[in-house]
Parts: C-alpha cells; structure tokens; sequence
C-alpha cells in the first residue's frame, strides 16, 4: 500500500521566501471513500484542484478550489443521482505551528489532503434532492411520484366527503 499523500506540495523553493509564489494545477483519484450517509465523493472519483502557494513571512499561504463528482441518494425519492461539487478555501501553514495551529509547513511539504477532505465533506448535503421538485415516494405504494404535489387534486376522494365534492360556488349561485 502506498503511503504518499495526494495532495502534498514541496515547497523547498519558496520556503522563507517571502513574495514567492507558484501554482500547480493536480488531478488526484481517491483511494477512499470521502463521506458518509447520503451523499459521498466515491473511492476512484478525480479530485481536481487549482493551488497557489505563497510564502509570507508567518508560512505558506494556500489558495485551493477543487472541485469532484459527488455520488448521493435523494432524500426524497430514494434515486441514485451525481452532482458536483466545488470547494474553494484559503489557510496559512505556519513554518512554526503552535498547538493551537492546525496546519503547518512540515519539514519542506505542505499537505492540502486534510483541508481538502474536510472541505468536501462539510460541502456535502444532509439531505440531497435528486431535483427542487422532487415528489418523492407515494406514502400508501412506495412508488416514486413524478408529478409535483399539486397533482395529488386528482386523487381519489375520501368517500365521506364525496358528496361534498358536487358542490362548488358556481353550483350555490344558480339556485
């Protein structure tokens, strides 16, 4: 198994350099799942990031958007659909990290796997819809419904009701 880190950048050319910049555009394939619940970025999926890297006075500064195919589940009609989904953060990777520091420059590499994973995944929806009308699932069948709600007017009657149903203000108007 491999050990090396997709979306780590050497920056042994601009360390400590400041006003140094360069820019690297990667295409990575995920060898895990990114994701849990109904929405996922999929082992195998392309993660392509554009990256600039900066060096300040304080570390590295990044500059990443990204963007992947998201694999989900409506949470309404239970239809497997993809979507993609785009991330775009700045964070500095301090040459001398604190404890309170998340991210650091470590040795003469920065890596943008860790901010790029929790980037994602907070950019996943809770509750995925495969389209804004989405019907759903008919609660009596289970089948998927293809019409937006206003259709259920068709439905049958309570018969309780029915004779209600002759009744309209154009019908009280006439008598």
């Amino acid at each position: 198994m491999s050990t090396r880190k997709l979306f780590e950048f050497n920056i042994r050319d601009i360390y400590n350099r400041p006003g140094e910049m360069r820019e690297f555009a990667r295409t990575e394939t995920l060898q895990e799942q990114w994701g849990e619940g109904l929405a996922k970025i999929p082992a195998g999926a392309a993660i392509n990031a554009d990256v600039r890297l900066e060096s300040v006075h304080e570390g590295i500064l990044a500059t990443v958007s990204a963007d992947a195919e998201a694999v989900a589940e409506c949470g309404r009609c239970l239809t497997e659909f993809t979507e993609t989904q785009e991330v775009a953060f700045t964070e500095l990777f301090a040459y001398n990290p604190s404890e309170a520091d998340e991210y650091g420059v470590h040795g003469d590499h920065v890596n943008l796997e860790p901010l790029l994973l929790n980037e994602f995944v907070l950019a996943l929806p809770f509750q995925p819809v495969c389209r804004e009308n989405c019907a759903g699932l008919d609660p009596e069948t289970g089948e998927r419904l293809t019409e937006p709600a206003a259709a259920d007017a068709e439905k049958a009657v309570d018969p309780r009701w029915a004779a209600l149903a002759e009744f309209s203000v154009a019908n009280d108007q006439d008598k």
